[in-house]
C-alpha cells in the first residue's frame, strides 16, 4: 500500500514550523514591478484561503482573472473587486469531483473565447476519512491528483492557453519521502481514516509531481513554449482541516493560528512563480517557499511518469466518456 511522508496531523504541523525558519534565498526578487498587466490568469479554488490571497494580489498587480471555484460565486469576485479596485474578475462554477462539472467549466471558457496566460492549479482537499465520488473515485485523489490532470489536458486540448502559457501547480514539500507509487490501488476505491487521509495527502502530491514533470516533457517535444512550474507554498493557515475529527481541528486550528503563515504571506512566492522574468523559458522549476530546490527524485524517473501518463489516461477513459476527445495529440 502506498505511504506519504506523515501519518500524524501533529508530525506534519510540527514540521511545518520548521520549515517557517528555512532559508529564503529569493524572497529579495518578490518586488512591486512584478505586474500582470494585460494577462489573463485562471486560479482554481480561491473561494478562501491561499488561492484567495493568491487571486487578490494578482489583482492587486493588474491580472484579468477568471476564478474557478465550486462555492462563492459571485461574492468572492465582487470582493476581489472592491478591495483592489480591479474591475477585471469573472468566476466559473468549479467542482474538481464533478466530472460533469470539470467538462462544464471548460466548455464556458471556450464558449466566452477565454485564452489564459497563467493558470494556478490551486484547489485541493483534506478529508478525515474517504469518500467515493459520482464517478466511483475517492474525492482526495480525484480532486488533488487526476483532476488536475483533466484540466490541465482540456485547456491544453481546447485552445484556452496562449502559446508561452505558464502553468503553476501547487505542490507541498511533504511529497518528500512518499512512497513510489503503488500500481495495484491506483484509482482503486477502498476505505481510509484518518491516518491514511493524511499520508494521502502527500502521496497524492507526489503523483501531481510526477505527472506535472511528464506533462513538461510531452509539451517540450509538441512545440508548447510555455511553462510547468511547481511550489510549496510552506504552512499556511488555511481552512483545509474543516474537515478534521472536532478535537484534532481544534488543536490544529490552534497551531496555524499561532504559528502558520497567512494566507497572504504565503500567496508572495506563488505570485513570484506566477508572474516574475526570473522564470521567463525556465520549465519544470520547484521551489519550497522562496528556495529552488530539487523535487523527490522518484519525481524525474521518465519510466514512471510514462507509466503514471498512461495508467492516469486509462482510468481517466473508463470513467469519462468525453475523455477520448480531450486526449488526442497528448
Amino acid at each position: 500500500m502506498s505511504q506519504g511522508r506523515f501519518t500524524s496531523p501533529l508530525g506534519a504541523a510540527l514540521t511545518g514550523i520548521f520549515d517557517l525558519f528555512r532559508a529564503a534565498p529569493l524572497k529579495l526578487r518578490y518586488t512591486p514591478d512584478i505586474r500582470f498587466d494585460s494577462r489573463r490568469i485562471l486560479i482554481t479554488g480561491a473561494t478562501t484561503g491561499l488561492g484567495y490571497a493568491v487571486a487578490e494580489e494578482c489583482a492587486r498587480r493588474g491580472a484579468d482573472l477568471t476564478l474557478a471555484c465550486r462555492s462563492g460565486i459571485p461574492q468572492t469576485g465582487e470582493k476581489i473587486r472592491e478591495v483592489t479596485g480591479n474591475a477585471k474578475v469573472d468566476m466559473s462554477r468549479l467542482d474538481l469531483a464533478d466530472l460533469d462539472s470539470i467538462h462544464a467549466c471548460v466548455d464556458g471558457l471556450v464558449s466566452e473565447g477565454r485564452t489564459f496566460d497563467v493558470v494556478i492549479f490551486n484547489a485541493a482537499v483534506t478529508l478525515a476519512k474517504s469518500r467515493r465520488t459520482a464517478s466511483g473515485q475517492d474525492e482526495m485523489f480525484l480532486v488533488n491528483y487526476l483532476a488536475n490532470v483533466m484540466l490541465a489536458c482540456l485547456l491544453l486540448k481546447r485552445g484556452c492557453l496562449a502559446s508561452d502559457a505558464r502553468l503553476l501547480f501547487i505542490s507541498s514539500d511533504s511529497h518528500r519521502g512518499a512512497s513510489a507509487i503503488d500500481w495495484a490501488e491506483f484509482g482503486t476505491f477502498f476505505d481510509y481514516g484518518v491516518s491514511k487521509a493524511i499520508s494521502n495527502y502527500s502521496y497524492f502530491k507526489l503523483l501531481l509531481n510526477i505527472m506535472a514533470t511528464e506533462l513538461d516533457r510531452r509539451l517540450r517535444t509538441d512545440g508548447f513554449s510555455g511553462t510547468v512550474n511547481l511550489i510549496c507554498p510552506g504552512p499556511v493557515n488555511s481552512n483545509i482541516i474543516r474537515e478534521a475529527p472536532p478535537f484534532l481541528r481544534m488543536v490544529l486550528r490552534g497551531i496555524f493560528t499561532v504559528i502558520f503563515k497567512s494566507p497572504a504571506k504565503a500567496a508572495e512566492p506563488v505570485v513570484y512563480l506566477a508572474g516574475s522574468a526570473d522564470f521567463n523559458n525556465r520549465s519544470n522549476v520547484y521551489l519550497h517557499m522562496f528556495a529552488e530546490k530539487p523535487m523527490d527524485p522518484k519525481v524525474y524517473d521518465p519510466e514512471e511518469g510514462q507509466k503514471l501518463w498512461d495508467a492516469s489516461v486509462d482510468l481517466w477513459k473508463r470513467i469519462d466518456s468525453r475523455a477520448s476527445e480531450a486526449l488526442t495529440d497528448l
